[in-house]
């Protein structure tokens, strides 16, 4: 099966390493390298490392390049004005449904960069062109499938990363979250994660990510597959493209309102108008169970307002319990008990506020 999938820049070193591999989004991707629970304290308590050079880096350029963002993204690009600031936003479709979530990076006016999610890249490039070619826009669209990604993650994962390119601290020593900074040709490091965990992810050429892998192993940095990742994004609230929102589900009922930006009535961007006429009636929230068992998404939720869905849960290796997100109707509160259907049983559950875990501590 393996031999029809795609295959990142380190394939060869997963293999080799042991991992269990899995089909993630036509990716043959691993999901563990052993223990994935080891792997999840591994990031929370020390540092870990991912292989995520199956997501895409995207050029975008040219003299209408700021313009371009501006129409196809929810979030105001025009916030981004200090090389290397980097800024979250969703890609919506003209009914207001989430195509994709990303971040995109500034360079300078005329160059940006724009990272994509894996399983939707294709399609997002499709998206991207067709807008490019509409005409309107002075701009080039460039998926770099020349470049590989590595997220470093965890309270030491900075000091190990410059223990093994020593190099690179002076230039990303002082970046800020949500920054970058280019310390070599091709290379850069973004202070930026999906994990609740300081740390960056390493854009850089896909010749030399097989080197970097192996010196960060030789520093004491663990790898880690997609299993401990999707653990560690539900700990810190972070949602999953296809789980907590897709096409056809919009950014304010997904807990993502804070990245639309509709303070310029002037910009026009895809979607807009269906968000100004969206009948906002349910809300993203957590949710952690009371008891034993284990919460899997699209489990039913039933709360003092009505009934809802659990989007994505798991057992969290931090605290011991099962969280989730859900979707419920408006009005739920952190504290209220809510109940979820597990196995034809009404288990006993309570909203919380996210994230769960935040820097290696539950603040839920």
């Amino acid at each position: 099966m393996s031999s029809t999938l795609k295959h990142t820049p380190l394939h060869a070193i997963h293999l080799e390493a042991g991992a269990k591999m899995v089909d993630f989004g036509g990716w043959d991707m691993p999901v563990s390298y052993g223990s994935q629970l080891e792997e999840h304290h591994a990031v929370r308590q020390d540092a870990g490392m991912f292989d995520v050079s199956h997501m895409l880096n995207v050029d975008v350029t040219g003299a209408g390049a700021q313009a371009y963002l501006q129409h196809l993204l929810a979030n105001d690009v025009s916030k981004l004005t200090v090389p290397g600031k980097a800024l979250y936003s969703c890609m919506l479709n003209p009914q207001g449904g989430v195509i994709d979530d990303l971040i995109v990076y500034f360079f300078s006016i005329d160059r940006w960069r724009v990272v994509v999610n894996a399983g939707t890249a294709d399609k997002d490039i499709i998206w991207m062109q067709q807008q490019a070619d509409s005409g309107k826009f002075d701009v080039a669209i460039t998926p770099r499938r020349d470049l590989a990604m590595l997220a470093v993650q965890g309270p030491n994962a900075r000091a190990k990363l410059w223990a093994a390119r020593p190099d690179w601290e002076p230039a990303s020593a002082a970046i800020v979250p949500f920054t970058s900074v280019f310390v070599a040709a091709e290379v850069m490091i973004a202070r930026t994660g999906y994990t609740g965990e300081d740390g960056f992810e390493i854009v850089l050429p896909a010749d030399q990510v097989a080197d970097l892998w192996r010196d960060l192993v030789a520093h004491g940095v663990r790898p880690c597959g997609l299993g401990a990742r999707d653990t560690l994004r539900l700990e810190a609230g972070m949602n999953l493209y296809g789980q907590e929102m897709h096409e056809d589900v919009n950014p304010l009922i997904s807990a993502l309102g804070w990245t639309v930006s509709l303070k310029d009535t002037e910009r026009h961007f895809i979607g807009r108008a269906a968000l100004e006429a969206a009948v906002v009636d349910r809300m993203l929230v957590g949710v952690k169970l009371l008891e034993r068992g284990v919460m899997r998404g699209h489990m039913k939720v039933r709360t003092q307002q009505g009934e809802g869905e659990l989007t994505s849960g798991s057992m969290s290796p931090t605290m011991g319990v099962s969280i989730g997100m859900a979707r419920v109707p408006l009005g739920a509160q952190p504290g209220d008990n809510i109940q979820v259907e597990i196995r034809s049983k009404w288990v006993p559950a309570q909203v919380v506020k996210m994230p769960f875990v935040r820097n290696g501590k539950v603040v839920a």
